[in-house]
């Protein structure tokens, strides 16, 4: 339906249908700067949030930084590791590139995981939480000093400029590490079959030769983000527990659920047995869809309330809005050199209709309410938690939210081909939260109480911010 943002330079775009796919074929010097600077002056015109962190000027310099690191020519997981690092100083965790499914290919072909995962402690040590090797000889709770001779902190570092994320927001990088450390490793450090890996234990140095393992021994992301019971109420000594693991639509559905009707009945037991204590929990909510997070919001005002504040596109996207496509988008509204979304045909979809003033819930709840994020807590999970925090509606606990406090860019995000065997997808809606625009700019929603488990808390799985929330009910 929206045209733009089509594939960057289809001229120079290299089509794997048309060329033979070379995983060792490298390109120019010239080819991958003006490659760098045409991508991203492409993307920042229809990216309404590629300076919503960093302005032009500042931009332009990281950009020209980049550029001045390429000295020779390059395969393409070379490129893809410099890119990586500048699509994350855009500072949107639904901007991404990566590699093309032949690359990925290729790529567990040629190489094998480093066998382990990682704990990722507040000083960026790093710890050994499971070793899948074939001789079981690391030492669980070991702390990483260096692997294949290159120091751990420089390794970390690296891998955290990659990992993209709303603003400048940690928790989420250092969380998704903690589950995908292996991954990331591959990736952006280095392809291996065998890894050297020096630990330090009670005081003892060591050095283990490990053989990589396959991506198949790992637990899947998906595995940690979605349960089979995406939706869970209870109550339990006078205290109400709701456990919410997505707001996706599809996702509940598949698991047999209903959204609004659960969190319907889940509000009227609230108020028929006058239970004054709530808990819920939004960890690893990766977010979904936007309506069902602004639906539990409006359990908890009783009088209208401002969800978004606003929706905003480029310029080259709201030029987009004509002939046929008003068919299905109401055209966008000029407001000086910015363009406000208007959303989408009420017949199509009402995902948009947020920004509009949002009517209180019958069973609005007034009770003590508790809760509990994470780094994971990220896109229209994070929205909900920045909204009741910013309208004291709720006590938040645990880590600072992985998505923005003050808003997002997502909506609509299609994906294109570039060159060098690689894809880019790019969000064209900017929403920015009806919260206060001078607090935690470039932050998640930071806690009331920040609660961060230790090693020994984190490989015993012990529910450390669950604990605390309960002892501040009990008092």
């Amino acid at each position: 339906m929206i045209s733009c943002i089509v594939s960057i330079i289809n001229q120079e775009k290299l089509n794997a249908q048309n060329k033979q796919f070379n995983p060792e074929e490298k390109f120019s010097v010239d080819s991958l700067t003006t490659w760098t600077i045409k991508l991203m002056s492409e993307i920042s015109k229809a990216h309404p949030g590629f300076y919503r962190y960093t302005n032009k000027e500042r931009f332009n310099f990281i950009i020209d930084s980049t550029n001045y690191t390429i000295k020779d020519s390059l395969t393409t997981l070379a490129y893809y590791r410099k890119l990586k690092p500048l699509f994350a100083k855009i500072g949107c965790l639904h901007t991404s590139v990566d590699l093309s499914e032949h690359y990925k290919t290729y790529i567990t072909k040629e190489s094998k995981l480093i066998p382990i995962t990682v704990f990722i402690d507040k000083d960026k040590h790093v710890f050994i939480t499971k070793d899948y090797s074939d001789k079981k000889s690391l030492a669980i709770k070991s702390e990483i000093i260096s692997i294949n001779g290159k120091p751990i902190s420089e390794i970390i570092n690296k891998m955290l400029l990659a990992v993209p994320s709303d603003g400048v927001n940690q928790t989420l990088k250092t969380l998704l590490l903690n589950h995908r450390f292996a991954f990331w490793y591959q990736s952006i450090i280095e392809l291996n079959k065998d890894y050297e890996i020096e630990i330090k234990l009670n005081n003892s140095i060591e050095k283990h030769i490990v053989k990589g393992v396959s991506k198949e021994i790992f637990p899947s992301l998906e595995s940690v983000l979605v349960n089979k019971k995406q939706l869970d109420f209870k109550i339990k000594d006078s205290i109400a527990f709701l456990t919410i693991h997505s707001f996706a639509k599809t996702v509940i559905k598949k698991n047999g659920q209903n959204y609004k009707k659960f969190i319907k009945e889940s509000f009227k037991i609230l108020r028929n047995k006058k239970v004054k204590n709530l808990i819920i929990d939004i960890r690893y909510n990766s977010g979904g869809t936007d309506g069902n997070a602004a639906f539990l919001a409006s359990h908890f005002f009783d009088q209208p309330f401002k969800y978004w504040d606003k929706i905003e596109v480029t310029d080259k996207i709201a030029i987009e809005i004509k002939g046929i496509n008003t068919i299905f988008f109401k055209k966008p509204i000029q407001k000086d050199s910015t363009y406000h979304w208007r959303g989408a045909r009420s017949w199509l979809t009402k995902e948009f209709n947020y920004y509009k003033l949002q009517k209180p819930a019958k069973d609005n709840y007034t009770g003590n309410v508790y809760i509990i994020t994470n780094g994971l807590c990220i896109s229209s999970c994070s929205d909900l938690v920045a909204i009741l925090s910013h309208n004291k509606k709720a006590t938040i606990v645990g880590q600072e939210s992985g998505g923005g406090f003050q808003g997002n860019t997502s909506g609509m995000m299609p994906v294109s081909e570039i060159y060098a065997n690689m894809l880019i997808t790019i969000p064209l809606q900017k929403y920015t939260n009806a919260v206060d625009m001078n607090k935690n700019f470039g932050r998640g929603t930071i806690p009331d109480f920040i609660i961060e488990p230790t090693l020994d808390d984190w490989i015993d799985k012990k529910d450390i911010e669950m604990d605390f929330v309960i002892k501040q009910l009990k008092k």
